[in-house]
């Protein structure tokens, strides 16, 4: 991933400073000037402590567990990182036909 900020031709994201009247950069701004309720910036206060008392707070809420990845690794059978990993560790049901050889789910 790049380390530099992108701009890009479309402004997918509203911008912050704007939604509280506080953007200088006005028409060179590389965010979105305009209330668009499906382009909310993440609310940055809920991802880290998971909630938030504003009941009109325009941010978009995103579960702090939705964001976390499924450790490659466990799913394999072995993560080195046991219970520190920083990735989800889901446990799965085995397949009983594939324990006994063939799925007829499996392509």
């Amino acid at each position: 991933m790049c380390p530099f900020r992108h701009i890009s031709g479309e402004k997918t994201v509203v911008c912050k400073h704007w939604l509280r009247a506080l953007c200088k950069k006005g028409d060179q701004c590389e965010f979105l000037h305009e209330y668009d309720m499906t382009k909310m910036p993440e609310y940055y206060f809920y991802s880290k402590f998971g909630k938030c008392n504003n009941k009109e707070c325009p941010f978009l809420y995103i579960d702090p567990e939705s964001k976390i990845k499924d450790c490659p690794w466990y799913d394999h059978g072995f993560c080195k990182h046991g219970p520190l990993c920083r990735h989800r560790h889901t446990r799965r049901v085995i397949c009983v036909n594939y324990l006994v050889g063939f799925c007829p789910e499996e392509p």
